[in-house]
């Protein structure tokens, strides 16, 4: 069987000689590996830093007391290491450090910030934080917080010599599948280059690895019937490789989860986690309550002036979709006739509406007529801020809003608000066309994507600005 099996053989390596020497000619990405440039610009990073806060803590020193006591060594001392562990912590030593200057920046200072309070708590407790001057402390922060930025920002570009505007070397391999460009990756044409993932082939898996040599991150971009193959391939390459699957993007997949033998695509999550969940109700009760109480008398009045009018009904209920997709009644001061009120919402008011009164016509231009839904703050069914709810009927053209765009019910993962940042842009009013619903719902999905508590002060503080609008009919 050996003497058979050898002309075969022969046969084979030189086919595999011939291949190598075709790949040569075809100037394979053979990259520079960047994996050793990354560790000496972390390694730089983190000497740079102690470099800087020991210059920046003497030369504070020196400033106030012309020399460097004893205090400020012990100090120093112990920050230098407080930093540094603070600063793997917060990933001041990582890809986006290198690739991201106002990330650098940002995280030294947190670190340092960290690194500071760890000193002033291990002073409390041991009893000496009366040996801390509250100046001289301060001015050393100050001094070293200024260093590093200074000394973080100088550093960037030479790390992006040594390792380009990504730190990393990608590799995209085009097996016929969905079209994908990269910017600073390199590109590869898989039929071009006779590449198949045939794990069958020992001389097929060296030419695979001689265009994956030094590279982080492989994505292969090839028909589902292949992605199998290219699966099997990619995990004995001893690399980072991922396969392009257009049905992530559509379904907007937000990750892969296996259980077991179980797998499965995360498509959703809430967007916020209980700590986020509890900070903003918190902070919807402590605005909610207080203004209810405060706003009593203009409650009261508004209420009154409505009921004088026509003797109809104070409040207009209506239903809306809010969390969870669930419905709830929202409360707003009528505005409108009573004959000639719309519950379903399916008509939006225009500017010379003849459904909506006089006093009417005032709330809503001042935005007064959305004050009671501080009731639905309180019941838990709003928020202060979030996507504002829409009536069940209303129409962008000839169209439900759920049908203009299917990422339309993403905005129910948040409690509804009584503002938000589509309000505060200006996207409000008549959804005539379907153009009218593109801003608000992008605006919507935007708060959703990026949400902090800091953002809705922000959009609280913004809405005073836009309660008269021209839009508000």
């Amino acid at each position: 069987m050996t003497t058979l099996d050898l002309p075969a053989q022969t046969a084979q390596a030189k086919q595999s000689e011939q291949r190598s020497t075709n790949a040569a000619r075809l100037k394979l990405p053979l990259a520079a590996s960047l994996e050793h440039r990354r560790l000496q610009c972390y390694m730089m990073l983190i000497l740079l830093d102690v470099l800087m806060i020991i210059v920046a803590m003497l030369g504070a020193s020196e400033a106030q007391y012309g020399m460097t006591p004893a205090s400020q060594l012990r100090q120093l001392a112990l920050l230098v290491p407080f930093y540094v562990i603070a600063a793997l912590a917060f990933n001041a030593y990582s890809l986006s450090a290198l690739t991201s200057s106002r990330f650098s920046r940002h995280r030294a200072f947190a670190s340092l910030l960290a690194a500071f309070a760890m000193l002033i708590f291990i002073a409390f407790f041991a009893k000496v934080s009366d040996q801390i001057s509250r100046v001289s402390t301060g001015a050393s922060f100050l001094a070293c917080a200024i260093a590093l930025i200074l000394g973080r920002t100088a550093v960037q570009p030479l790390i992006r010599k040594m390792c380009g505007p990504t730190a990393q070397n990608v590799l995209i391999l085009d097996d016929g599948g969905l079209p994908v460009r990269i910017p600073h990756a390199w590109h590869i044409d898989a039929r071009q280059h006779r590449l198949v993932p045939n794990r069958n082939d020992p001389h097929m898996l060296d030419r695979l690895a001689m265009f994956m040599t030094n590279m982080d991150r492989v994505l292969v971009s090839c028909p589902p019937e292949r992605q199998m193959e290219w699966a099997m391939v990619l995990k004995g390459a001893n690399i980072t490789g991922e396969l392009i699957d257009e049905t992530v993007v559509a379904m907007g997949v937000l990750g892969a989860r296996r259980v077991d033998d179980t797998g499965s695509l995360v498509v959703s999550a809430g967007p916020l986690g209980m700590r986020g969940r509890a900070a903003k109700r918190a902070m919807d009760l402590a605005i909610a309550g207080p203004a209810v109480l405060f706003l009593t008398p203009l409650l009261l009045t508004v209420a009154l002036l409505i009921y004088l009018e026509d003797r109809g009904p104070v409040f207009f209920k209506q239903q809306r979709q809010g969390r969870n997709n669930r419905l709830f009644w929202i409360y707003k001061f009528r505005s409108m006739r009573v004959a000639q009120l719309d519950s379903a919402g399916a008509r939006s008011a225009s500017k010379d509406d003849d459904r909506i009164t006089r006093i009417g016509r005032l709330i809503r231009r001042t935005s007064i007529d959305e004050l009671p839904q501080l009731l639905n703050v309180l019941r838990g069914d709003m928020s202060i801020v979030g996507p504002r709810p829409h009536a069940l009927g209303s129409l962008a053209g000839t169209k439900r809003f759920w049908e203009v765009d299917p990422r339309y019910n993403q905005r129910h993962s948040l409690k509804p608000g009584l503002t938000g940042l589509a309000q505060v842009r200006g996207f409000r009013g008549a959804t005539d066309t379907e153009a009218d619903l593109s801003g608000r719902l992008q605006a919507d999905l935007e708060y959703l994507d990026g949400w902090t508590i800091w953002r809705d002060v922000q959009i609280m503080f913004a809405t005073f600005t836009v309660l008269v609008h021209d839009r508000a009919f």
